[in-house]
């Protein structure tokens, strides 16, 4: 299957599923308002509005897959998925907008309460609404987890959260007509407070994927795995993931490889390794960058393990990589990784004089990594 193919699939499973969640939403919103303005309840009729701005978080879903499938052209080469971010975020300020105006609601009933009145086809509904919520958000999860869209995981966990609220407001009920006190108000508040809070982490998560991220752990050992899989290989470092949309990845890496490789052999290499990694991972490899390794003699291979024991040695440094020995011109290369909560300029002097000071008959050339992946 072509990725055109792929591309056209993915965003025809996002808009089924999309369109699944806005019939769900809208029955149950306005099974929800009947049922709220007939027994005066506003935590019910907080719910409803609550379905409504799910549905309408569906529709920008279907709208931002939409637009986010345009085919690539000269302005944007790499496409345009990067909208479903925006449309994700924008999912995400509906969530909070709701939860605020649900929380100034509940506040002005809970100083003018009204009196509630429920009946037993009214409680059914609400926990028919509840399970249908439930099955919902599984199944958002589901299809969101399958195609990487993170719109569609954001209404997943939203269609969780509201079978919690509306369970809350069934327990609210029940206590009414049990007992007489009147938590409606007050559980509405809790539900909007809830909203709130979904709302702001649903941003968070999607301001990361805009800002960029760091790599899933898994995917970037899993990159660096299927490059050294190459028998000319000995190591892939400073593996760069940028994300272009969830279905588009442009990675750039170093690799280690024999100081004696040929333009030809490195180019050939280049190419396969660019392939693998799209056959396994759909990521396109934009750029590879080389450290080359002595080959010939035992000196480099000692003198590189005891430079790096003294590296390593140092709290805050998290790799060495790169190591390479140039016997004639007595210089040494090589590259330090150090962990951002160090402090990266005092550490870093402190490894370049301390080699200097070990071995004073070579100069040094030590590269400052940043811990890009795992």
């Amino acid at each position: 299957m072509s990725e055109v193919s792929n591309l056209n699939e993915r965003s025809g499973t996002i808009i089924r599923a999309s369109m699944v969640g806005i019939g769900v939403n809208v029955l149950l919103a306005a099974l929800k308002a009947v049922i709220g303005l007939l027994s005066h309840s506003i935590a019910v009729v907080l719910d409803a509005v609550n379905n409504l701005s799910d549905a309408l978080s569906s529709l920008i879903t279907i709208i931002g897959t939409r637009l986010a499938g345009k085919k690539p052209d000269k302005e944007h080469p790499l496409g345009y998925g990067r909208i479903e971010y925006l449309s994700a975020l924008i999912i995400s300020a509906i969530v909070l907008y709701a939860g605020i105006t649900s929380l100034i609601e509940s506040v002005k009933k809970i100083v003018h309460p009204e009196v509630t009145e429920y009946t037993a086809v009214s409680l059914l509904i609400l926990a028919a609404a509840a399970g249908a919520k439930v099955l919902l958000g599984l199944y958002m999860k589901r299809v969101g987890k399958a195609v990487n869209s993170a719109s569609l995981n954001a209404s997943g966990s939203d269609a969780l959260n509201d079978a919690v609220i509306s369970a809350s407001v069934i327990l609210s009920a029940l206590i009414s007509i049990f007992t007489g006190l009147k938590p409606e108000a007050y559980v509405g508040a809790v539900i909007a407070v809830m909203i709130i809070r979904s709302g702001i982490e649903m941003i968070r998560d999607t301001l990361d994927d805009i800002l960029g991220r760091r790599p899933d752990s898994e995917l970037s050992k899993a990159v660096k795995a299927t490059i050294a899989d190459r028998p000319e290989v000995f190591g892939a470092y400073d593996l760069i993931l940028n994300s272009y949309g969830p279905d588009t990845t442009v990675a750039s890496v170093h690799v280690e490889v024999p100081d004696t490789m040929t333009a030809r052999e490195l180019d050939e290499l280049d190419r396969r390794i660019a392939d693998d990694v799209f056959r396994k991972h759909r990521i396109i490899v934009g750029g590879i960058s080389v450290y080359s390794v002595n080959t010939s003699g035992d000196a480099a291979a000692k003198l590189r393990e005891e430079i790096t024991h003294k590296v390593v040695s140092h709290d805050g440094v998290l790799q060495m990589h790169g190591f390479y020995l140039n016997e004639a011109a007595k210089q040494i290369s090589f590259d330090v990784v150090l962990d951002y909560a160090s402090d990266r300029p005092a550490l870093y002097k402190t490894i370049a004089d301390e080699v200097k000071a070990a071995w004073p008959e070579y100069t040094f050339t030590i590269q400052l990594d940043s811990d890009l992946s795992d």
